[in-house]
């Protein structure tokens, strides 16, 4: 988290600002605090899309569908003013490190985590695209590792699958290059099988450290998506690799739906120490940091998943 800068708001809606977390192509987003002194994560959109009518209109129906999505694999809609000078959007605040983060600071992830973090992304996409809805920029920056489980989150370009609207009339890439899928790419139709993709070039890269598809620029990891096979020469022969590479087939067809992948792995979350101790450790100061730090109550909550994330 980055202290707050001369210049950023201090509070937003009934929300008092504790920091900055990061930052991307639609806003920022503030670590904050509820009147009630709960912990929440709050999108900001850049100002310059507050005076787009399309942007807005767009922003509302993804608060709506993100709200419908639930928590279980995702960070909860709480609380949110589309029609505020500048729209925002509060969420639950998921304790613990981002994908990237993580394998940044302790390398790749053992099989038995990379089984686990499918398990629980394939479940969060059966919920999301249950509901019609696309997530279009599952990376491994959205997905963050709690002692509970995987979270994915910022669904800030979701969109119903049948929606017209299009991001990129304001600007904004839509997903994210080495992830998103060869549809994506070329701008045919997107369908739930672009998220599947994606799972599979974030579980190759939480198992080998490095995405499936990589290029000095741009336009070679775009090509290489499109017309070349992944490179997995780092994941050992077995169904893990045989899954992941199902999930990078070229065809959106071809694909593994997500009830599939997670019935693959299923059992996976449920496995004696699916997090490696480094990052439970991580996820547990975290979580006893930020979450309902002024309760002793919210404290023994992070002990006892720590407890459940080390044994299973």
């Amino acid at each position: 988290m980055h202290p707050l800068e001369a210049g950023e708001p201090r509070t937003i809606g009934t929300y008092r600002l504790l920091g900055r977390l990061g930052a991307g192509g639609m806003g920022r987003v503030y670590l904050g605090r509820s009147a009630g002194g709960r912990t929440v994560a709050v999108k900001i959109v850049h100002p310059h899309f507050a005076s787009d009518e399309e942007f807005r209109a767009r922003f509302r129906r993804e608060v709506e569908a993100a709200r419908r999505v639930g928590g279980e694999w995702t960070a909860p809609v709480l609380d949110a003013d589309p029609e505020a000078a500048v729209p925002w959007v509060a969420t639950g605040y998921v304790a613990g490190p981002s994908l990237d983060r993580a394998l940044a600071a302790h390398g790749p992830l053992p099989e038995a985590s990379v089984r686990a973090i499918g398990a629980g992304l394939a479940r969060a996409l059966v919920a999301v695209h249950g509901l019609g809805l696309v997530h279009r920029d599952v990376k491994p920056s959205n997905v963050m590792l709690t002692l509970d489980g995987p979270r994915l989150i910022d669904f800030g370009i979701a969109r119903a699958t049948d929606g017209t609207a299009s991001l990129t009339s304001t600007g904004v890439s839509i997903g994210s290059p080495g992830y998103m899928s060869p549809e994506q790419i070329l701008g045919k139709g997107i369908t739930g099988a672009a998220d599947v993709f994606s799972l599979g070039a974030v579980l190759a890269f939480a198992a080998t450290g490095r995405p499936p598809f990589t290029g000095d620029n741009s336009a070679t990891l775009l090509y290489k998506v499109v017309h070349e096979p992944p490179e997995l020469g780092e994941l050992p022969a077995g169904d893990l690799r045989d899954l992941i590479a199902a999930c990078l087939a070229k065809t959106a067809a071809d694909r593994p739906a997500p009830e599939a992948v997670a019935a693959a792995l299923a059992g996976a979350l449920g496995a004696p120490g699916w997090l490696p101790a480094a990052l439970v450790e991580e996820a547990s100061r975290a979580a006893a940091r930020y979450t309902c730090s002024s309760s002793s109550r919210g404290n023994a909550q992070a002990r006892a998943a720590a407890r459940r994330a080390r044994s299973g």
